[in-house]
């Protein structure tokens, strides 16, 4: 049987920031954000050849132990086989170590660009089978949904097979993140949380996460409430004590803030009349910075002139 056919033109793909959990939502809600990662990838004779700017230049390894080579690869063996050569262009701007879905991003930057770059791809690997293979590679649907879909996604396992649904975040909200200087490993963050929990604080999160899908999409204003959390931040505090103290900070001022995803930063959920005064909030030590929501998620895009 004859192998994949290859595109001879470079392709670039974009891919989104996300914040997942925001709050009660654990291990299942996302936010898609408009900060984000650019990726070309370009089919080569032979050989792997691996460029890094911007966040990880420094640290990423620039061979096949990189998790977006990792994940180009798997996606091409699904696809249908390997091509000879690839030269992959990464331009980083989503931080490492933050909770802001870098290795969610690098996965789907490498699986959505696999499917570009072979003729025919599209109809080898669907959404469903894009999100499947994600989920596969990260371990967790939530950040992947978001970084696929863009908007607002409510990520979860049916019959062991990753499923997610998006919807369009309310216009008026304005995310603004707050970033340390010090990365905390998801794997230390994981590892804090109990293995159960009161039935009390399980039935405020499931009452709160189901109030926080009308908050996000149709009622900003019901926004504090509904990202009240008991499952999982104040365990984390041990692993990331300065961020749990913002969050209760923000909180007490009336902002709706979490930990996004395993942390350390900061999400809080403004508007366009208070992000700016928000993200003066912090003090010394975070990188404020107010972002939009990102309607698309991760996209194919023409090569920049």
């Amino acid at each position: 049987m004859a192998g994949p056919a290859f595109r001879a033109a470079a392709v670039r793909v974009r891919v989104p920031a996300t914040s997942a959990n925001l709050g009660p939502g654990f291990d299942a809600f996302g936010l898609s954000l408009g900060l984000y990662d650019d990726v070309v990838v370009r089919v080569a004779d032979s050989g792997l050849h691996v460029d890094i700017a911007g966040e990880g230049a420094e640290t990423l390894p620039r061979d096949e132990r990189h998790l977006l080579v990792r994940s180009l690869r798997t996606a091409f063996d699904l696809l249908g086989g390997q091509p000879r050569g690839l030269e992959v262009v990464c331009a980083n701007r989503i931080p490492h170590g933050r909770g802001l879905g870098s290795s969610s991003a690098a996965i789907c930057a490498g699986i959505v660009a696999a499917r570009a770059v072979t003729i025919g791809g599209d109809s080898k690997l669907d959404e469903a089978a894009l999100l499947e293979l994600a989920t596969e590679i990260e371990g967790h649907p939530d950040n992947v949904a978001a970084c696929l879909l863009g908007g607002f996604t409510l990520a979860w396992t049916e019959s062991g097979a990753a499923r997610a649904i998006r919807m369009d975040p309310s216009d008026s909200i304005v995310p603004v993140v707050f970033v340390p200087g010090k990365p905390v490993l998801t794997e230390t963050a994981r590892g804090l949380l109990p293995r159960t929990v009161p039935h009390v604080d399980a039935a405020a999160n499931a009452g709160r996460a189901a109030l926080l899908v009308e908050a996000l999409t149709r009622r900003p204003e019901l926004l504090l409430a509904a990202t009240e959390d008991r499952l999982h931040q104040e365990y984390r505090a041990p692993a990331m004590p300065e961020s749990i103290s913002l969050v209760n900070r923000l909180r007490a001022d009336g902002v709706p803030a979490v930990i996004s995803g395993a942390g350390p930063t900061v999400l809080a959920l403004a508007d366009g009349k208070t992000a700016d005064k928000v993200a003066l909030l912090a003090g010394e030590g975070w990188a404020a910075n107010r972002l939009d929501l990102d309607a698309p998620g991760a996209s194919v895009l023409p090569l920049a002139p």
